[in-house]
């Protein structure tokens, strides 16, 4: 697979937060596997010209996700809070843009297309191929997905840099499956930093 990196690419980098982390409120298992090399492709993603982007769950203490409201999810990443903070380890570049989704009690949004706004970067950058790594596998780096390739932009996964939830068996892998069918591009880290080369 020939891939090139210049100013039309944007790399997203999914949620990369505390409380998806070990010791977290909501762990992803091995969810800090993702920071080094998604820490990589920020790097040599920003020297090639392109976007980076940094999501973020970024919600209010009574969030719909929540168990106490309803939810399906311990409360997490409640905006401002340490759990709500990037993995301390994690290097965004100069420029990089952060957006915080789900901020609002009664919105959901595991993809951050779910949200008005919340792809103007990607608009006004003219991006045409997103790459994306993160948390989690299985929620919102699949829906980050699958909503790209809905919106015509050829989507890449860096399968060497995403980790699964993994709530029901196998979820994580059936995720996966799901992403390829829709035309999603799996790819590593290795194979991105040729092509940046």
């Amino acid at each position: 697979m020939k891939i090139r990196l210049d100013s039309t690419c944007a790399l997203v980098i999914v949620d990369v937060q505390n409380d998806f982390c070990p010791g977290g409120a909501l762990p992803v298992r091995d969810g800090d596997a993702v920071v080094a090399p998604l820490n990589r492709c920020a790097a040599f993603f920003a020297q090639a010209g392109a976007l980076v982007i940094a999501t973020r769950d970024w919600h209010p203490p009574d969030h719909c996700s929540f168990r106490e409201q309803g939810g399906p999810w311990p409360v997490h990443c409640v905006r401002g809070t340490p759990g709500a903070a990037f993995h301390p380890a994690l290097r965004l570049p100069a420029g990089a843009v952060v957006l915080s989704k789900a901020e609002g009690p009664k919105v959901e949004s595991y993809s951050f297309f779910g949200e008005p706004g919340l792809e103007r970067p990607l608009v006004e950058r003219g991006i045409r191929r997103l790459f994306i790594g993160g948390l989690a596998t299985d929620y919102c780096v699949k829906c980050t997905a699958l909503d790209a390739t809905r919106r015509g932009l050829e989507t890449f996964v860096f399968a060497d840099a995403i980790r699964g939830v993994d709530a029901q068996p196998d979820d994580s892998a059936r995720a996966v499956e799901q992403m390829k069918a829709a035309g999603v591009k799996l790819v590593t880290v290795e194979e991105a930093a040729e092509a940046a080369a």
